[in-house]
């Protein structure tokens, strides 16, 4: 097998400024920051149903806990999406300064 590499593609990558490095950076620090926050609405909604005595109409099952889980999650997602608590808009607006910095 006889390959050729076109000297376009590597002098392509090489010569890409460091803004769309910066700009994906940006972007990944924006979806870690609102995943963080998701968490952390999570965690608090699993120490507030620890909070609450068991008992009541029906028993706990695994099958109760799992699907309260799954409803934490889902409400956790809901709750941070868009605006949010603003801890996501905080970490961002935190953070990004040091990748602005970066050269």
């Amino acid at each position: 097998m006889d390959f050729k590499i076109d000297p376009r593609i590597l002098t392509s990558h090489a010569t890409q400024p460091s803004t769309d490095k910066k700009a994906r950076s940006l972007e990944s620090l924006k979806k870690s920051s609102q995943e963080f926050e998701t968490m952390f609405v999570m965690e608090m909604f699993k120490a507030m149903r620890k909070a609450v005595p068991d008992g009541g109409l029906f028993e706990k099952s695994s099958a109760t806990e799992m699907f309260t889980e799954m409803l934490d999650t889902e409400t956790a997602k809901a709750a941070t999406s868009g605006k949010g608590l603003g801890i996501a808009e905080a970490m961002y607006n935190q953070m990004a300064g040091l990748i602005e910095k970066k050269k």
